[in-house]
């Protein structure tokens, strides 16, 4: 697929992952749609750096666990650019839940925000993709939803959820619409993990190291560029930590 002048949709793009994302595919020519939910300051920064390499860019705040606002995200996409050509989704959350202190509302929170937004993004995708016969979904997932780990049930099962769902959709959505899947390692902990609790995982990784998201960017444009022939398969870019 060249990507050079389509539009693209990168979910939870104002920050991490999701911004280094954007920015390489606005690197390559690609019109970029920034979501946000809270990060609307971190969003217009990113919006700022995509636009000095000459793509247009549309900015929206979206709550993806509520029907209405990711209709309405999706109509505005429309309004813009009158098309969508790739949806990565990558927006997620993930809270510390130990299983036994764990609340129904916390296991919906993570739930919704993980999978169920990712159900809901691809199938207004899935819409607009088909009458155009093309297009490519990528959704983000993680090595923890094969291999689960204390204390992240709900983060687990939802991680879990989305590989069953790109097998899913790409069946769906075949032949025309490509969907993949990248399941991460560590590549960027979370700001509240200690020197110590890094080190400790970093020593678990056989290559002994923490990724970075420049690995998820070369995965995504290799689904993306690479090859049109991969669909419904789950990539793991964790540094062989699955196999440890």
């Amino acid at each position: 697929m060249k990507i050079q002048g389509s539009v693209a949709l990168v979910t939870g793009s104002a920050q991490r992952i999701g911004r280094a994302v954007a920015l390489a595919l606005a690197k390559r020519g690609v019109h970029l749609v920034i979501h946000y939910n809270r990060s609307a300051k971190e969003a217009r920064e990113t919006a700022d750096r995509c636009q000095r390499y000459g793509v247009r860019v549309l900015s929206v705040r979206a709550d993806l666990t509520k029907g209405r606002d990711v209709s309405r995200l999706f109509r505005e996409i429309l309004r813009s650019f009158r098309r969508l050509d790739i949806l990565v989704n990558n927006a997620a959350i993930f809270p510390k839940t130990p299983f036994l202190k764990c609340k129904e509302s916390e296991w919906d929170r993570v739930l919704d925000t993980n999978l169920k937004a990712v159900f809901l993004c691809a199938q207004e995708a899935g819409r607009i993709m088909r009458k155009r016969g093309r297009g490519k979904i990528i959704n983000l997932a993680d090595w923890a939803g094969i291999r689960p780990y204390p204390d992240y049930l709900p983060y687990c099962v939802s991680k879990g959820g989305v590989m069953t769902l790109t097998k899913a959709l790409a069946l769906e959505l075949a032949p025309n619409i490509q969907v993949a899947c990248i399941a991460p390692g560590p590549i960027l902990l979370p700001p509240r993990y200690t020197q110590k609790e890094a080190k400790k995982i970093k020593g678990k990784v056989p290559l002994k190291r923490i990724g970075s998201p420049e690995d998820i960017v070369q995965t995504v444009v290799f689904l993306l560029e690479g090859t049109d022939f991969i669909t419904g398969s789950t990539v793991f870019v964790d540094g062989g930590e699955l196999i440890a």
